[in-house]
Order: C-alpha cells, then sequence, then structure tokens
C-alpha cells in the first residue's frame, strides 16, 4: 500500500511538488511558477494551485529554490515596537502578503540611535541574507531626507511612514484625511470645538493628525484648543483625560489611537460623565477590539492588511526587476461610526 500524503508518523510522507499538481490538475512548472510568482499565471489556475497546496499543507523548499534562483526568498523587516496596535498590524500584513508571495519574513528592530532608519536597512541587507528590506519608521528622528542615498545607491528597500517620503518608494496611509474626518464628524453633531488627545510628537502619524485636527477646525471657524499629549497607551490617555475633562465646555474629544481611547474612557467613568450623552469620543486605527468598547467606539480604520500587500509588491519590483524607484503609494483612512459619538446635551 502506498503512504499516504501529509500528516505525521508512520504510514504519512511529505507532499511534494507532483502532488500539488496532480490535485491542482496542472503542470509541476506550472506550479512551480505560482510559487515564484510568476506573473503571467491565470488567477484561476493560481487559486487552484494554492487551494491544493493548502489541502496537502504543501510547504515549498525553501532552501533549494533559494540555491536554484541565487536567492534568498526572504524579506528584512526593520521596526520599533511591535507590542504596538499600528507596527504589530502593519507587520501582520507584510508577513501575510509576502507568504502569499512564497518568501518568508525575518524581523529587526531598530536600535541604533546614531543611525537613520534607511541606514540600518542598508546595513541589514548588507550583513544577512535578505533579497529588500520593508521599513517601519515611524520616528521623525529615523529618517533624514537630506542624507538619504540616491535611489542608484538605495539596496531594494520600501518604506511605511507617513512623513514626506525620501528617496525610495513608501506607503502610507493619509493621517491627516483621518483627523479630518475625525474632527469633521464631532462638528457635524453640533459640539462647539473638538479637543485633541495626540500621540508623541516625535511620530509621523501623531504630528499628521493634529496638523488634520487643526485644519478642520479652522476650516470650521471654531476654537482650536490646546493639545493634549499622550504616548499611545491607555494610561496615557486617562492621564491626559484626568486634566482635560474638568475644564468647562468639554463635549467632544478626538483621540490620537483607541488605545489611549480607552484610558478616556475609564476617566469618564471615575468622573462620572457618560459617553456619548456627556462627551461624544473619536478614536484612531480601529482596533479589533474597539467595537467591543463601552460603548462601542467611533474610529478611523487604517487597512493594514493593504499597507503590507503593497508594501511587499512594491518591494518584490525592485527585487525582481532591479528598476529605482521613488514610487508614494497613499491609502485613504475611513470614519467608522459607532455609539461612542452623539449630538451635544442641550
Amino acid at each position: 500500500m502506498n503512504d499516504a500524503v501529509g500528516g505525521a508518523g508512520a504510514g504519512f510522507r511529505a507532499p511534494t511538488l507532483t502532488d500539488v499538481a496532480r490535485i491542482a490538475g496542472v503542470s509541476t512548472m506550472t506550479v512551480s511558477r505560482v510559487i515564484n510568482g510568476h506573473p503571467k499565471v491565470a488567477a484561476e489556475t493560481r487559486d487552484r494551485v494554492h487551494a491544493a497546496m493548502a489541502a496537502l499543507d504543501y510547504r515549498p523548499n525553501m532552501l533549494a529554490r533559494g540555491l536554484a534562483s541565487g536567492r534568498s526568498y526572504n524579506i528584512g523587516v526593520l521596526t520599533v515596537d511591535t507590542t504596538l496596535y499600528g507596527p504589530r498590524a502593519a507587520l501582520r500584513g507584510i508577513e501575510l502578503a509576502a507568504r502569499d508571495r512564497g518568501y518568508t519574513v525575518t524581523i529587526a528592530h531598530l536600535d541604533d540611535p546614531n543611525q537613520t532608519a534607511v541606514a540600518q536597512g542598508a546595513a541589514l541587507l548588507r550583513t544577512r541574507a535578505r533579497d529588500g528590506v520593508i521599513l517601519l519608521q515611524p520616528m521623525i528622528a529615523e529618517v533624514e531626507a537630506d542624507a538619504a542615498p540616491t535611489p542608484a545607491d538605495l539596496p531594494p528597500l520600501v518604506a511605511i511612514h507617513a512623513g514626506t517620503p525620501g528617496n525610495y518608494p513608501a506607503v502610507s496611509v493619509d493621517q491627516r484625511a483621518g483627523a479630518r474626518l475625525a474632527t469633521e464628524h464631532l462638528l457635524a453633531l453640533g459640539h462647539r470645538t473638538v479637543h485633541h488627545i495626540s500621540g508623541p510628537q516625535v511620530w509621523y502619524e501623531g504630528l499628521e493628525r493634529v496638523v488634520g485636527w487643526t485644519e478642520a477646525l479652522r476650516a470650521a471657524g471654531v476654537e482650536v484648543p490646546p493639545v493634549a499629549h499622550g504616548d499611545w497607551s491607555a494610561a496615557s490617555g486617562y492621564r491626559a483625560a484626568r486634566d482635560l475633562l474638568p475644564q468647562p465646555g468639554v463635549t467632544a474629544i478626538f483621540v490620537g489611537n483607541d488605545a489611549m481611547a480607552l484610558g478616556v474612557l475609564h476617566a469618564l467613568h471615575e468622573l462620572g460623565l457618560r459617553c456619548p450623552e456627556d462627551v461624544s469620543l473619536v478614536g484612531f486605527d480601529d482596533y479589533p477590539e474597539a467595537e467591543f468598547f463601552s460603548p462601542g467606539l467611533t474610529t478611523i480604520r487604517q487597512d493594514f492588511d493593504e499597507i503590507g500587500r503593497l508594501s511587499v509588491g512594491l518591494l518584490l519590483d525592485l527585487v525582481e526587476t532591479g528598476a529605482a524607484s521613488t514610487q508614494h503609494l497613499v491609502l485613504e483612512p475611513e470614519l467608522v461610526v459607532r455609539a461612542s459619538t452623539a449630538p451635544p446635551a442641550p
């Protein structure tokens, strides 16, 4: 009796490329092209091959693939603290997109304060077996555009951040537009102004959201209150809210991220204030848990899976064509309205 394909233990064997081809009803050459991300494969055929690979739990032999092509089929990701939701969610999107293209991902951390993120990314490629690097570089201090190398000098490198892009491809979400959406939503409900608890000033995202909030208030011709600052944590949102909420006339707050918004909700509860009856609240990011806050949090959604897909696509275009690029792809955020916002009390 022939051994069964897949599984573990006696009587089972690892699935092969031939097994995948047989299940998908294609040639082994077609399976190889799908695994290698060849563009000239019909979408329906690609889907059949992926389905067969999933059914068999087939894992390509990355070592053999790399030896045959002279490439590692590995993407390096240079990132900041992945305990924060934004970098963590973007990293997940990168990993999903890389897997779909037949690449693995290796994570390294930005840890040299004397080098920009671009310089650290170039060093990572020089010293380790990577085909390219994606920089999750949201902090302003990590990028020095005037010191950045020219495209011809750069290794295959793509950045994810909201600042002014340098001489390399970048993917970002329009943070200003997201802040304007949040602020305009609260103003449209009838609030006289909107207060803001921002993230750290050294983060592009925090700075851009302050700018968008300010633009929306000025366009409406209403007061621009002083900005309160947090550090992205729920604890910092709580502390900022405890200082802000006792002030007169605070009926609407736009918070720089959902974690800080959770802290604001806790402060409201402690002070005996209701959300949204007394204070309306809008966050940013759309945590998976945001809809389960009490009340469900109105927030600005960023599509981190799409960020990952686009950044991996840009990077592999550089890897596979050898061409230089300074393309900057900008995604639009989305307002997600839940129960934490309402017109002000009469």
